[in-house]
């Protein structure tokens, strides 16, 4: 099994191939993916979180199916007290409310682990989507960079028996190696 690690380098290297196996999720105790994989590396996590009730934006309403509110938890992650990644997911209310994730502690495995439990079970495939472009300033000011430096963005789509659950977009600081597995067949 791939290790999410530190390379020679300093770079902390999110594995999708793994990250978001329950084993992953909920190694050690850890409250989901990013807490595992850090304290995996070595690293010292942490996760400041707001939850609300809003309208999503237009392209993740349409992915998830939905006219009105929707569950927003958003985070920013910490590396120690550097701000490393910039985390919103948007969930349906109903699946919110029954995997009781409107609270800032969602436990051990965090969302994807109540998710499963509450019966939306996000299968063994998620669909990531990933994107350069410039930095807002408000994301330029919270992640450290320079204003308009270019910042990795993952737009990771999950999805229970054909219905999409969650829509997670990640703003990724520097520092970052993404890997990743293609089907070859």
């Amino acid at each position: 099994m791939a290790s999410n690690r530190i390379d020679d380098s300093g770079v902390i290297l999110r594995d999708a191939r793994t990250r978001y196996t329950t084993g992953q999720r909920e190694e050690n105790g850890a409250h989901g993916a990013f807490d595992a994989e850090l304290r995996r590396s070595g690293r010292t996590p942490r996760t400041e979180v707001a939850v609300s009730r809003a309208a999503a934006p237009a392209d993740v309403a349409q992915l998830l199916g939905v006219d009105g509110d929707v569950v927003v938890r958003a985070r920013e992650m910490f590396d120690g007290e550097r701000v490393i990644q910039l985390v919103t997911t948007y969930i349906p209310v109903d699946v919110a409310e029954a995997a009781g994730v409107e609270q800032v502690d969602t436990g051990v495995g965090g969302i994807i682990s109540r998710m499963k439990e509450a019966g939306f079970d996000q299968g063994d495939t998620a669909v990531e989507d990933i994107e350069l472009r410039p930095a807002t300033s408000e994301e330029s000011e919270r992640l450290g960079l320079p204003e308009g430096a270019d910042v990795l963005t993952i737009t990771h789509i999950g999805s229970a028996e054909g219905r999409v659950v969650e829509v997670t977009k990640h703003v990724l600081s520097k520092g970052w190696k993404l890997r990743y597995a293609a089907p070859l067949a």
